[in-house]
């Protein structure tokens, strides 16, 4: 997988926005960037597509902008010029998937059958969009196609909101999901960059659906451990259940048998996404310890945060 489509993946949702007014662009940017999504698919629907991609790449360079309902190869070249770092077409057009493989720049055309993807198999492309996601068959379609075609890779896009979205980012062979919910055209041309910057982070916090799995407590000894363990239970009725290195109360209080991470113990966090909740933290400058990390079937399943908080180290784990 190329590094675009890595990024994608890394991402999970890419904004679509539709700009009437390139003047909309920076503050648009900053508004997305500070919600936790640098990134925009800038659709080639208006006039002022060029130069908003211009104007968002110039003042975010580290900005992850590219071009969407590119329909001609002149488009591409624009898009290019102004800085898109990757183009999404909403068909299939051989030229323009030609052109763009020719000048190497990663592009995802729309498909919604399987003679669209053998053609994209034909190309030799990794991953397409799936358009209109919601009206062609939804996720049930995608299953169904992804069945012949193992190494193809889907972001779907067209009628993906906050409610359907996990449904799809749960499937394996979904790249990232494509959306407008928190970027709409009322939005935008109202200014309500406050309001954008905002749903962009509900948007992110529902993709990564974090929740609290369990504290650990450090103790100096087993006695201790089993002593802690049994409060809990005879005062909230948590089953205590010893195992090698811990006790737990319930699923809620885990009890050290020696002193473990963090100066008084540990919190550990789910998340629907643990490669991709490490990714976005690391954006908003949480280090992690790497030499933490552990994994199964080349899946990372738990990672510790490099710094502690209130006297507890913090870990994430894979739901």
């Amino acid at each position: 997988m190329n590094e675009v489509l890595k990024r994608f993946q890394n991402l999970g949702i890419i904004p679509v926005v539709k700009i009437d007014d390139a003047k909309m662009a920076v503050p648009l940017a900053k508004a997305l960037c500070e919600g936790g999504l640098p990134v925009a698919e800038v659709t080639f629907r208006t006039a002022a597509a060029e130069e908003a991609i211009r104007s968002m790449t110039q003042a975010y360079p580290d900005m992850f902008v590219g071009a969407g309902t590119v329909l001609t190869t002149e488009q591409v070249d624009r898009a290019v010029d102004a800085g898109a770092k990757f183009i999404v077409s909403p068909g299939l057009n051989p030229k323009v998937v030609r052109y763009c493989i020719e000048k190497g720049v990663t592009i995802t055309p729309g498909t919604s059958s399987p003679t669209d993807i053998e053609q994209a198999l034909e190309f030799g492309l990794e991953a397409v969009k799936f358009f209109p996601a919601e009206a062609s068959g939804g996720l049930a379609k995608i299953k169904a196609m992804a069945a012949p075609y193992v190494n193809m890779m889907f972001m779907p896009t067209g009628g993906i909101n906050e409610k359907n979205l996990n449904s799809y980012l749960d499937f394996p062979k979904i790249l990232a999901c494509g959306g407008s919910w928190m970027v709409s055209d009322a939005l935008i041309n109202a200014g309500e960059f406050d309001k954008i910057k905002e749903l962009t982070k509900q948007a992110v916090n529902t993709m990564l659906g974090f929740e609290l799995r369990h504290v650990g407590i450090n103790s100096s000894n087993e006695k201790e451990a089993e002593q802690t363990a049994e409060t809990f239970e005879k005062i909230f009725g948590f089953v205590k259940n010893s195992g090698n290195m811990s006790v737990f109360a319930g699923t809620e209080i885990e009890v050290m048998k020696t002193p473990y991470r963090g100066t008084h113990g540990h919190i550990a966090i789910t998340t629907n996404y643990l490669e991709r909740a490490v990714y976005h933290m690391t954006l908003q400058g949480v280090e992690f310890d790497m030499d933490s990390a552990k994994y199964k079937d080349e899946k990372m399943t738990l990672i510790y945060l490099k710094d502690e908080v209130g006297g507890f180290a913090l870990h994430l784990v894979q739901r």
